[in-house]
């Protein structure tokens, strides 16, 4: 296959094991008081620009990525994880035009007392 049929290369930014304090949660006690979320990005990126550059505007600032994220979630109330997921997806692909998928694990470490976390993994591609 020559070079001009092979499909992009995407690389992958990662942030592993953000810590966040959030109010989530069906039960009542989970609604009145912040409990901890770690959190898992991978981020499908091209790279290939910033690898020559050296330029942090021709790549993904993953600095940027986090803080957006912890601000999103000090800031809304969600019951399931699900949606909390749904909406970081979202709001990672509109502020961040070079992400071209996402694949993002939330762990709740006090969810279940006998585990020692619970959580999901989604896979959004950019719409």
């Amino acid at each position: 296959m020559s070079a001009s049929t092979n499909p992009r290369q995407l690389d992958t930014i990662f942030i592993h094991q953000l810590r966040v304090e959030a109010v989530i949660g069906v039960y009542d006690f989970e609604k009145e008081k912040p409990q901890p979320l770690l959190l898992d990005f991978e981020l499908k990126v091209d790279l290939h620009a910033a690898g020559k550059s050296d330029d942090l505007t021709e790549t993904v600032d993953y600095a940027e990525v986090a803080q957006q994220v912890i601000k999103h979630i000090q800031q809304t109330r969600y019951e399931l994880l699900e949606a909390l997921a749904e909406a970081l997806c979202q709001l990672l692909f509109q502020k961040f035009a070079g992400i071209e998928a996402i694949t993002l694990t939330l762990f709740k470490p006090e969810a279940v007392n006998e585990a020692e976390t619970v959580g999901i993994r989604i896979e959004r591609q950019r719409p």
